[in-house]
């Protein structure tokens, strides 16, 4: 175990090294728990650099399609022991939503769940206005809902809900639908799989062929 000190004051080296540390820990349970249901798990650590380039996105394509086949669960994270600013000419994704964004569109997913510590979406801060109204459907991203949304999020991650509405225009775009749903209750996810109304479904943006 490494003797951690506040992250505000981590270098970027002591921040890499619990990156390394906290990556062990994290797989052994995913492991733990995803083997109670008999399904194995895998590891990918991606970059904004590996996104970018057209041979390495082409591997990371070819390892997903081969885990799902084989029914292997993949458990992704942004590389964080190489993945600074300094390091790489593209920088970093910022924030795990928008690498779910990207990841369900390299594994062409039907739906992206995003959980959050309030319901959903509203048309402005719930916890500054007890009259906050919760958009249950969004068919399109205009300034108004992106002015609704706000700043940064909670402490306990990266993303507030505009890196959430960042993550939306990736997973619209890319012709995936998107939900926002609230994390303190998981069972809700599979009411969600199964069509039910819960939280904000950014609805998969149609092109003409």
């Amino acid at each position: 175990r490494l003797n951690v000190i506040d992250h505000k004051d981590a270098t970027v080296q002591e921040q890499q090294a619990y990156a390394a540390v906290g990556q062990a820990d994290l797989m052994t349970t995913y492991s733990r728990s995803f083997s109670e249901y008999g399904y194995n798990v895998a590891q990918i650590l991606m970059t904004r650099d590996d996104v970018d380039d057209p041979l390495t996105l082409h591997n990371i394509t070819n390892t997903f399609e081969e885990l799902i086949h084989r029914r292997v669960v993949p458990i992704i994270n942004e590389n964080d022991t190489v993945s600074t600013k300094e390091v790489y000419h593209n920088g970093t994704f910022g924030d795990n939503d928008a690498l779910s964004a990207i990841v369900a569109k390299i594994v062409k997913a039907d739906l992206l769940i995003l959980l959050s510590d309030i319901d959903g979406l509203y048309d402005c801060d719930p916890r500054k206005n007890v009259n906050a109204c919760l958009i249950s459907d969004v068919n399109k991203l205009t300034p108004d809902i992106v002015k609704g949304a706000g700043g940064s999020g909670s402490r306990r991650g990266t993303g507030g809900m505009i890196s959430k509405l960042s993550a939306a225009t990736i997973a619209m775009n890319a012709g995936i639908d998107m939900v926002i749903s609230n994390g303190s209750r998981p069972e809700e996810i599979a009411r969600i799989l199964q069509g039910e109304s819960i939280g904000t479904l950014f609805k998969a943006q149609t092109f003409d062929q």
